[in-house]
């Protein structure tokens, strides 16, 4: 009930507001589990693509999104919850890990749609980078679900850092055929096929986003970006 309603009211302002272009809807299953790999270029990544979808999508988010204290924090709770957000405390390391995969399990083994950024974070600078073979090759692997790569195309552009207001623009969203892992079921535990079957959707995504691949992971880019800032200050000389 509370989705239905959070998707009729954001979906539906999302759509007549940007009005996001879709190819390959098609590919999406009427019935039964399925896991949306997508690249992440934008917070609202994972807003539009559950926008355009007729069924529901579960994604992860962080645990302090649902419990922050107050009428603000009951508000953005309430909020998540609506748009099928699924509190994951991912402060714990590979604990946290855990929980997420058993989280997505859970979404799977229910006859769901997984939303899931095999990058593990937003691209600092809209390349595609190396995705982690954690989450995303374990979850389909222990269910045997098939895979379907996701391309969302510019919702970055449309609030850059820094940029309060949203620039009213179209982005887009391809949506690949199904990849089949099945022939893997039970074996989440080489990794080396783990990194196998993630490096073969990552190569789907590349194709259907046209994005730029960097094989390193996401998050030791911005750690580098960070540091280079840094440094970038230190050298400036005083006024």
């Amino acid at each position: 009930m509370i989705y239905g309603a959070m998707k009729f009211s954001i979906g539906g302002s999302l759509k007549l507001a940007f009005r996001p272009w879709v190819e390959g809807l098609e590919n999406i299953p009427a019935h039964g589990p399925a896991i949306l790999a997508s690249n992440h270029l934008s917070f609202s990544d994972s807003f539009f693509l559950p926008a355009v979808l007729d069924r529901k999508v579960t994604f992860i988010a962080k645990s302090e999104y649902f419990t922050a204290p107050g009428v603000k924090g009951k508000l953005t709770a309430a909020f998540f919850k609506g748009v099928g957000q699924l509190p994951v405390d991912r402060s714990g390391g590979r604990g946290a890990g855990e929980a997420a995969i058993k989280a997505g399990i859970q979404v799977i083994e229910s006859g769901g749609l997984f939303g899931i950024y095999p990058e593990g974070t937003r691209s600092p600078d809209g390349r595609l980078y190396r995705g982690k073979p954690g989450g995303l090759a374990r979850v389909a692997l222990a269910t045997g679900a098939p895979v379907i790569p996701v391309a969302m195309i510019d919702t970055e552009k449309i609030q850059p850092p820094g940029q309060v207001v949203p620039r009213l623009m179209r982005p887009g969203i391809r949506i690949g055929e199904p990849l089949d892992f099945s022939r893997y079921q039970g074996m989440d535990g080489d990794r080396f096929i783990l990194r196998s079957v993630t490096d073969e959707v990552m190569y789907e995504i590349m194709k259907l986003s046209g994005q730029e691949y960097v094989d390193v992971y996401a998050t030791a880019a911005k750690r580098q970006i960070a540091e280079d800032a840094k440094k970038k200050g230190q050298e400036r000389p005083d006024a």
